[in-house]
């Protein structure tokens, strides 16, 4: 898989493969240090395949390496690991040294993501300007094809895919920790090859010609159509097009931070399911987006690229991602965020350098104008899948605040910024208007993600402190001043007609105003319109069904969500009262030693650690949820208060003992949407009970196995003998049927089973009359029989004569409950 055919064995790598068996990880690393220093690169080149699989796995999961993402910084292990790893690291001197020897590396396509991997196999180039001109084709008889990379490639893949590769870790041992080294290192190469402040710093080998035939060169007019935009790569750009390559030296080194920046995104977030990939790659889409292109009179479009695969029938990647995976994904949206935000002010675009003389003096360096697109470019489409196919799979726990912490992250660019002018407090920030270009032309994160996060949050329990949690967060974030504008004046360019855009105002060019204003904000708006159209398209394709966040339909969902977190609010207060008065109740009983020492797992609705101190932060956080969500959409505080008041005065105790909402049917009971909600949060109950057959039951330890298994073989015999007897003196209507009911029946069972969900089948069999001599078998029982026939010894009454006895007390017990039993009820 790794070094070309044909070459002789290395003595080298057998004495490293018998090392890293007997010796441990600090001695194994100070002699790698030595042999990258002294030995020379033709010999380094053939261990180095063997130490990717030492060092980060192997693909298929077979081989753990050093497991980085399970060392954590309180492991002896860490230290060696990052200063083996880190970016000047020994390992990246190895890198460079074989990168300015030009040699190559192959990887298996099965390893490669999805798309890219159906794309290769279908015929067709992948959209990703990565992997292009790196096809290897196998000799006659291999099935397998393989794809070359360079050193610093090769490593970077090895580097990423051991985040998503299949790992059979030990028992007992998580992964997911942020101090973990895998997590710090993927922040110091983020941090060395995409730097806020200076430049990358350059190889410490001299590397102009490895630089240039690391990237594939191509013409300028491919397409980046894999990103969402179509424009040249810039690396090809910025070594191509400039007269000297020496000029600038970071020219030769920007190509590292592309190739990093594409093989994350490429191996972290470019996998979703078999309809979106071929709603993503169809010609209709690329042919929208090239027509809402050409028709920006002042932006030259490029010429259109190849359509990708839009038929790949057999493509079908099962994508799961852990929360390490999540939490590194957010990770690399806050570096990015900070990135583009160091951009520096001179290399924004504006009128004032517009003249051919301003821009030749002005130049933006290869770095900078990298921060200018990385964000729109590289990573908005593949993340915008990614989070839409977490908010629709992931787990409904608490879990989830990975996800939506990443999501918050991305659409808040402003908090990764280094003005520190004018600091606000954390409620009263405001949102400035330079960032309503961002929110535009990513209106789908704002709005879609939204819908899917309140889809989510009517499914799960808000009375748990950590989801309310997560909605007073949301509800935060949108509640800032000025954003919920922005993302309405955004929809509102999404939706305006194309005709009505081009042609509004026609007298405006007649009547100038001062500089041409009516002129400039006519093509202004239809840029601006342009611009959301082709993110919204490129996102969801042309026939997308847009729902308005700030319509009426969402509107509604909002009132109806609001009635829900009253009602959790409600729910919460009225655990937490119970919570303490089951603790002063245990408090004063424990004086006598009959305390409970598990109060909390009584309580309906309530987990372990939703009490308390949990129960009232939840009231907190719905509470301050409520108030966010009458800011962003602009509700009506008299009606919001009336809504919440007429809850809050419900009878709570009559609420939460009737059954919740549903619909009777052939199979019992069936819940409808409003059952469900109540269930989450809650306000209703089933008063779940057994429904098999109570002769059945697993033999208590209060009760005497053989007199079970006995007495259960002599009352199925009674009731299959008898069936037919006993219905028919229970179905009579006169005072025998009742007589031969009270016995033969259990009508308390059947009423308490009416208030748990069962099937018209079990309904008939609980009804049905039988003999029931399990009683009997209990220690109970036999303990009062004894001490009855012993009474009746003392009184000079033999076993026969007893046993009439309490046969006929217990047939006149029955005529009294029979004729009196439903009045002592009622009392």
């Amino acid at each position: 898989m790794t070094a070309p055919t044909l070459q002789q064995p290395s003595f080298l790598l057998a004495n490293l493969k018998a090392d890293s068996t007997t010796k441990a990880l600090l001695q194994r690393c100070q002699d790698l240090v030595r042999i990258i220093e002294e030995y020379p690169a033709k010999e380094l080149h053939l261990i180095f395949p063997w130490l990717m699989e030492n060092v980060f796995g192997s693909l298929d999961g077979v081989i753990a390496g050093w497991n980085l993402r399970l060392i954590s910084s309180r492991s002896n292990e860490y230290g060696v690991v990052l200063d083996f790893l880190n970016p000047g690291g020994p390992m990246m001197k190895l890198v460079y040294k074989l990168q300015s020897e030009e040699y190559k590396y192959e990887i298996p396509v099965n390893y490669l993501p999805g798309p890219v991997k159906a794309c290769i196999q279908e015929g067709v180039l992948p959209d990703c300007p990565l992997f292009h001109n790196k096809l290897q084709f196998p000799p006659a008889g291999v099935l397998t094809l393989n794809i070359a990379l360079n050193p610093f490639e090769f490593f970077m893949f090895y580097f990423a895919f051991c985040l998503i590769a299949p790992r059979n870790f030990p028992q007992g041992q998580q992964t997911g920790s942020t101090d973990s080294a895998y997590f710090v290192l993927v922040d110091l190469y983020l941090k060395y090859f995409l730097p806020s402040e200076g430049s990358v710093p350059p190889s410490p080998f001299s590397d102009s010609r490895g630089s240039v035939a690391a990237a594939s060169p191509r013409s300028s007019g491919t397409s980046f159509s894999g990103h969402g935009v179509h424009s040249p790569s810039l690396l090809k750009h910025h070594i191509f097009h400039q007269p000297s390559v020496n000029a600038d030296p970071a020219a030769q080194e920007i190509w590292r931070s592309e190739t990093l920046l594409q093989m994350f995104v490429e191996l972290w977030l470019h996998h979703y399911s078999l309809e979106m990939y071929q709603k993503l790659q169809s010609p209709q889409v690329k042919l929208a987006l090239l027509q809402y292109r050409l028709s920006m009179s002042s932006t030259p479009c490029q010429p259109h690229a190849p359509t990708g695969c839009g038929s790949l029938h057999t493509y079908q990647e099962p994508f799961s991602p852990s929360e390490e995976h999540v939490l590194v994904v957010r990770l690399l949206v806050k570096h990015l965020h900070s990135f583009s935000n160091s951009l520096k002010p001179e290399q924004l675009p504006s009128s004032s350098s517009s003249s051919p003389s301003a821009h030749s003096h002005t130049h933006p360096s290869p770095l900078e104008e990298f921060k200018r697109v990385v964000v729109q470019r590289f990573v908005q489409q593949k993340l915008y899948l990614f989070l839409q196919h977490c908010f629709g799979h992931w787990p409904l726990d608490s879990s989830f605040r990975a996800v939506l912490e990443t999501w918050l992250s991305y659409i808040q660019p402003w908090r990764y910024t280094t003005e520190k002018s004018n600091p606000q407090p954390d409620q009263n920030r405001t949102v400035p208007d330079k960032w309503e270009p961002f929110v535009h032309e990513n209106l789908l994160f704002y709005t879609k993600l939204f819908q899917g996060f309140l889809n989510r949050a009517l499914k799960t329990d808000l009375v748990n402190a950590k989801n309310a949690l997560m909605v007073f967060r949301v509800s935060k974030v949108f509640a800032q001043p000025h954003l919920a504008d922005m993302v309405q004046k955004g929809e509102q360019l999404f939706l305006e007609p194309e005709q009505v855009v081009q042609h509004r105002q026609p007298r405006g060019c007649l009547a100038p105003g001062p500089g041409g204003g009516a002129l400039w904000w006519r093509q202004h708006v239809v840029t601006d319109s342009v611009k959301v159209k082709s993110h919204v398209f490129s996102l969801e394709g042309p026939d997308c069904q847009y729902q308005q966040m700030f319509g009426s339909d969402l509107r509604a969902a909002i009132l109806n969500f609001i009635q829900i977190i009253a009602q959790a609010r409600q729910t919460a207060k009225r655990i937490s009262d119970q919570s303490i008065e089951a603790a002063s109740s245990s408090s004063f009983l424990s004086w006598f030693g009959l305390g409970s020492s598990d109060n909390n797992n009584t309580l309906t609705g309530a987990e372990p650690e939703d009490s308390g101190e949990c129960l009232r932060r939840t009231h907190e956080f719905l509470d301050r949820a409520l108030e966010n969500l009458s800011l962003i959409f602009k509700l009506n505080q008299g009606q919001l208060v009336q809504l919440v008041s007429n809850l809050g005065s419900a009878p709570d105790d009559g609420l939460s003992k009737q059954l919740p909402d549903c619909v009777q049917s052939e199979n019992g009971l069936v819940l409808t949407d409003l059952g469900r909600r109540q269930i989450i949060n809650g306000l209703r109950r089933f008063d779940l009970q057994y429904q098999g057959d109570p002769e059945l039951q697993p033999i208590r330890s209060y009760e005497n196995a053989l007199l079970v298994r006995f007495l259960y073989r002599v009352s199925s015999l009674v009731n299959i003998r008898l069936e037919g007897h006993m219905t028919a003196l229970c179905s009579r209507p006169d005072f025998l049927g009742r007589l031969g009911r009270y016995y033969l029946t259990d009508r308390d069972s059947w009423v308490r089973l009416r208030q748990s969900p069962m099937n018209r089948q079990t309904a008939e069999r609980v009804r049905r009359p039988r003999l029931s001599l399990r009683p009997l078998a209990s220690y109970q029982t036999l303990l009062l029989l004894l001490l009855f026939y012993a009474l009746g010894a003392l009184l000079s009454f033999g076993p026969v004569s007893s046993t009439a006895l309490l046969m006929a007390g217990a047939v006149l017990y029955g005529v009294l409950m029979t004729l009196f039993g439903d009045k002592l009820k009622v009392q």
